[in-house]
């Protein structure tokens, strides 16, 4: 039996069609809070490491336009790092930033890097939609332990 070569041109164009059009570009901004020195933290999604935020007095604020070229429409991501922090007593703190959570459809939106319960828990948001982002309890496996 032959084939014409017309529909599996149809059906493959349709396929990439279907493919790129779940890509998805979205940014995310990090901003040190009023305590913070230093950041450093790394954001993966779906286990790959896709933005480093290096944060610093000269650079309190970064905003990064991300890229996930994959067929899902929700994506695991993992925030991973550390925070110093300068306590009301003088003294400094590091934090360990490793949280998790799953963004649903992220595609075009802007979300922000935050950060809750005294510099323990860190998550991405939406500030206009918060349907977009999912936030699970406890460390993403993703994180490596912090080196001494």
């Amino acid at each position: 039996m032959k084939i014409s070569p017309l529909p599996c041109a149809l059906f493959c164009s349709t396929l990439m069609w279907a493919v790129t059009a779940r890509a998805a570009d979205f940014t995310v901004q990090d901003g040190m809070a009023r305590q913070e020195i230093a950041e450093i933290s790394r954001l993966y999604v779906d286990g790959t490491l896709v933005a480093t935020f290096k944060l610093s007095p000269d650079t309190p604020d970064m905003t990064q336009k991300i890229h996930v070229d994959d067929a899902r429409l929700n994506h695991d991501y993992a925030l991973c790092g550390e925070i110093t922090i300068r306590m009301p007593d003088g003294h400094t703190e590091i934090h360990e930033v490793n949280s998790g959570g799953l963004l649903h459809h992220p595609d075009g939106h802007r979300l922000l890097a935050l950060g809750t319960q005294n510099f323990t828990d860190f998550f991405l948001s939406d500030m206009n939609d918060s349907s977009i982002g999912e936030h699970y309890p406890g460390h993403s496996a993703v994180c490596s332990p912090p080196s001494t």
